[in-house]
């Protein structure tokens, strides 16, 4: 159930709902009318009406936050994005879990293929579980290293260097002495598991920063448990996910005071001019192509029912 409700009291009859719905779930019929079978729970009916005149999925207007004057400036969205740095260096504390909880459910709401809303996050969220997990990573994988690295195989060589490291003097390359770490994962099924895991991510690690917090898109400890496919389990990354990422996080203990300048984007403006036949010719077919991205080679139906967002798990950590 998709729980529709229209209050007549403050509907206009604009059919702004209708005239934006993605599936054309909605018609009017002088006031909205729904199709569940085609709705997929996307929810901008809820963001377009002019009114508030409109539930769904158990969300109600009143309990969203208006959009008008509480976005941020274009000039803080860039100081945002080009301040944001890798944090290699963490405070040894914990974040609240408070604070943590609220990053996942902000992150939860990043765009995911088809609506899906299937992103799961494994959470560690404190630092005594993460010195436990640690102390199992570094074990559990000096086990499955080779005895000879392959010609230029450059991540085996820098996590062997982490190993012989952490062996050495007990230096920690792989979480940086972080004390939290998130994994994102989705169910191979979906039409878009990898894209959805790294754009949820990517959500995740700019609300941090506008919280204080520093993040770490690591590499190598997602080729580390991509080689422990035990470990991954016990930290509740179900079998049938595909491992997105893995991001580190915690309270920084260095504070950069400006942003960088890069060089201009590496841009390619299309313009199609006399290929534009051979470009229609090579998509000529774009149903078949969308039949085969989401239709039985995944087992995807394209309208599958929507979990509400509070119904998403995060896993959290107890060793």
């Amino acid at each position: 159930m998709k729980n529709f409700i229209i209050n007549k009291d403050l509907c206009i009859k604009c059919g702004l709902c209708a005239k934006d719905c993605p599936t054309s779930a909605l018609t009017m019929d002088e006031f909205p009318v729904i199709n569940e079978d085609v709705c997929f729970g996307c929810g901008h009916c809820l963001a377009v009406c002019p009114t508030g005149a409109l539930s769904i999925l158990g969300k109600c207007p009143a309990d969203s936050t208006p959009l008008e004057e509480n976005l941020p400036s274009e000039e803080q969205m860039e100081t945002l994005i080009k301040g944001r740095r890798s944090i290699r260096h963490y405070c040894d504390e914990n974040v609240d879990s408070e604070t943590i909880q609220k990053l996942l459910d902000i992150a939860s709401h990043a765009p995911t293929g088809v609506n899906v809303q299937s992103v799961q996050f494994t959470v560690i969220d404190n630092k005594e579980t993460m010195d436990a997990f640690r102390d199992e990573l570094y074990v559990k994988f000096a086990d499955v290293l080779p005895d000879e690295i392959p010609e230029g195989n450059h991540i085996l060589e820098y996590l062997t260097l982490a190993v012989n490291q952490h062996k050495e003097n007990g230096s920690d390359i792989l979480l940086r002495n972080a004390p939290h770490l998130v994994i994102s994962s989705s169910p191979k099924n979906t039409p878009c598991a990898e894209a959805d895991t790294h754009i949820a991510l990517s959500y995740f690690e700019l609300m941090a920063q506008s919280m204080g917090l520093g993040t770490l898109w690591d590499g190598l400890l997602k080729a580390a448990l991509l080689s422990l496919p035990d470990l991954l389990v016990r930290l509740g990354v179900p079998e049938d996910h595909e491992l997105g990422y893995v991001m580190l996080f915690g309270k920084p203990a260095v504070k950069y005071k400006r942003t960088i300048e890069r060089d201009s984007a590496n841009v390619k403006i299309v313009n199609y001019g006399s290929s534009a036949e051979s470009v229609g010719t090579l998509w000529s077919s774009p149903v078949l192509r969308l039949s085969a991205l989401l239709g039985k080679e995944t087992g995807f139906q394209l309208h599958n029912p929507v979990r509400a967002r509070s119904e998403r798990p995060s896993i959290k950590l107890r060793v």
